[in-house]
């Protein structure tokens, strides 16, 4: 899923900074430029209007410090201060904002501040797997990987096309594990459905790989 743009706002009293904003912007993808405001009370009333996701902000401007415009908002939206003025940046830290860009700053230092604004990608779901305990440790087999599972008295069988594992769980407990991709057909077997090739009133055949396997099961 593609992450949505950040509008952003740019509220400088110098018309360069202003010009290196609008093209670091327009050449960072996910960011749009909305404005671009002179001084703390035309931000505001763009604001009003035209409320936007990044705010980048000077301190030092006339009419209003940046600060205090920053301290007035009831719902600012997410701010990185850019400023020629170093002493500013643990009241700028105070106000919780994003990044403190100093001036003259880099396009690769402004990919760094934008980066804290632009939401995280969502973690791939972690694959569906069964703990087993071996000589190294704990050992993640995936659910994909699985063939059947035997009960065996107090221990179940996780069968794999590449070994077999023994289990201290009941079949109860691996059926709920192992949810509904995996089919009982016996009170002693639980067989993943995927691999499931034929079932036979005697048997279910398994296909492992490119061969049929046949597993007296039942």
């Amino acid at each position: 899923m593609t992450a949505p743009t950040l509008r952003c706002l740019v509220v400088d009293d110098e018309p360069l900074a202003h010009q290196v904003l609008a093209q670091f912007i327009d050449q960072t993808p996910g960011l749009a430029l909305a404005g671009t405001c002179r001084h703390a009370m035309e931000a505001h009333e763009h604001l009003t209007q035209h409320p936007v996701d990044l705010l980048f902000l000077d301190i030092e401007m006339p009419l209003m410090n940046g600060l205090s415009f920053l301290r007035a908002l009831k719902s600012p939206p997410k701010t990185i201060l850019t400023t020629a003025y170093r002493e500013y940046a643990c009241e700028g830290y105070e106000l919780a904002v994003l990044d403190y860009l100093l001036k003259p700053f880099s396009y690769e230092r402004f990919l760094k501040a934008v980066a804290r604004a632009q939401p995280a990608p969502p973690a791939a779901p972690e694959e569906a797997h069964v703990l087993v305990k071996d000589a190294r440790g704990l050992l993640k087999i995936p659910h994909r990987d699985i063939l059947y599972v035997e009960g065996c008295k107090d221990y179940v069988k996780l069968v794999t096309a590449a070994k077999t594992h023994l289990l201290h769980e009941t079949m109860k407990e691996m059926a709920e594990t192992l949810g509904g991709r995996f089919v009982r057909v016996h009170r002693s077997f639980i067989v993943a459905g995927a691999h499931i090739k034929l079932l036979q009133p005697e048997q279910v055949v398994l296909a492992d790989g490119q061969r049929a396997a046949h597993r007296q099961l039942l």
